[in-house]
C-alpha cells in the first residue's frame, strides 16, 4: 500500500514537468488527424470499388 500512494506522489510529480500543448495545437493537429483518416477512407474505398470492377469485367 505503501508503494501504491508513492507512485502516485512519484507520477503527479511527473506530470507536473509535462509540457501540456496549447489548445490551437491541439485543434490543428485534430484537423489533421481527421483529414488524415477521411482521405485514407476515400482512397481505399475507391481503390476497393476500382479492384471489384475490374475482377468483374475480368471473370464475367
Amino acid at each position: 500500500m505503501k508503494s501504491m500512494f508513492r507512485f502516485l506522489k512519484e507520477a503527479r510529480g511527473e506530470l507536473k514537468k509535462v509540457s501540456w500543448p496549447q489548445w490551437e495545437e491541439v485543434s490543428r493537429s485534430t484537423t489533421v488527424v481527421f483529414a488524415t483518416v477521411v482521405f485514407c477512407t476515400l482512397l481505399i474505398y475507391f481503390a476497393d470499388e476500382a479492384i471489384g470492377y475490374l475482377i468483374t469485367k475480368v471473370l464475367g
